[in-house]
């Protein structure tokens, strides 16, 4: 009787542990739903907080390279669905473009390897449609492994496309003439101060064209502007030694170029006027098309001095018949 006793009191006690343990399993359940629940309304207010601004949030587990997105799925900033683009590291280096890749991924390899505190860079990304996307990438390492090696980086991007676009025509705006694309004045003495200082040496080309009012005043304004953007893409086309074409206003064209050989500057010009000469109809209008050209070699002239010295050369030529060249060390001789 006794033992019966004992027993009984001995499963008492275990379905009294049972019922605690069944009512701190239901306890926890109701604490894991409510966790569930305020993760998921936290989830919600940063998607809500991030739409419309182009940010994610991304974590990548670095052993394997799997990337997780918080707030927008895989790929869509560049076009992609998720069965398009698998979410994994090779897959953002292989979209990186070509002329980004290699200083992005040193950059972000260097986060990695403890070189530097964070990761931090602005690049191109090449979109599904050929086009280029621009972002601005940041993550840091946020967990480490037993043995201290990096185990998962989190960071944003943020698409900066619009933004950098903007940026790149006002750029443009501030270094191009609008009419023809070639670089405007300020652009031309940045890259004669940046030639000087590099290399110290150089030679200036001024192009005049003979008679422009007369065909602008002839057949009008649109007559002008159509001959002066063929004018800048034939210097284009045949000018193979100097990216420095510059239209600084009205008909005048400067070029710069790094050599100061008489010889091989006397060949450019001639190349010129040759190519001109052949240009006889633009817009269905019969033209003839002239220039004057003056050429100034330079070593420590300022580009105040180098500019008048080959206009000076140029209106020589205009008062000798025009459609020719002259070089500013020959007024002297």
């Amino acid at each position: 009787m006794e033992i019966k006793q004992k027993c009984s009191l001995f499963q008492a006690e275990i379905d009294k542990q049972l019922a605690e343990l069944k009512a701190q399993n239901l306890i926890l359940q109701r604490d894991n739903q409510r966790l569930r629940q305020q993760n998921s309304l936290l989830e919600q207010k940063l998607n809500a907080a991030l739409d419309g601004t182009g940010l994610c949030v991304w974590e990548q587990h670095i052993p394997s390279g799997n990337l997780t997105m918080y707030n927008m799925e895989w790929g869509s900033l560049l076009g992609y669905t998720i069965d398009e683009l698998a979410a994994h590291v090779d897959s953002w280096k292989g979209n990186l473009h070509p002329d980004d890749r290699d200083w992005v991924i040193a950059n972000f390899d260097d986060h990695i390897s403890g070189k530097t505190d964070s990761y931090d860079v602005t690049h191109r990304m090449l979109h599904k449609d050929g086009s280029v996307s621009w972002v601005s990438d940041r993550g840091r390492v946020i967990e480490f492994d037993d043995n201290g090696k990096p185990l998962r980086i989190m960071g944003t991007h943020i698409d900066i496309t619009k933004e950098k676009r903007y940026e790149l025509e006002l750029d443009k705006l501030a270094h191009r003439d609008p009419l023809t694309d070639l670089l405007n004045r300020k652009a031309l003495l940045k890259a004669f101060e940046r030639q000087r200082n590099s290399i110290g040496c150089g030679a200036l080309m001024f192009i005049d064209l003979d008679d422009f009012k007369s065909h602008n005043d002839r057949y009008g304004h649109k007559f002008g502007d159509s001959l002066l953007m063929q004018i800048a893409s034939t210097l284009q086309h045949i000018i193979e030694e100097s990216n420095n074409i510059a239209r600084l206003g009205g008909d005048e064209f400067v070029i710069l170029f790094e050599s100061l050989q008489q010889v091989e500057l006397a060949s450019i010009a001639d190349r010129v006027l040759t190519a001109f000469a052949a240009i006889t109809h633009v817009e269905g209008r019969k033209v003839n098309i002239g220039m004057s050209i003056g050429i100034c070699a330079f070593t420590d002239q300022s580009f105040a001095q180098v500019y008048e010295q080959a206009d000076q050369a140029m209106y020589k030529v205009k008062r000798q018949g025009k459609n020719a060249y002259y070089f500013y060390s020959d007024i002297f001789v």
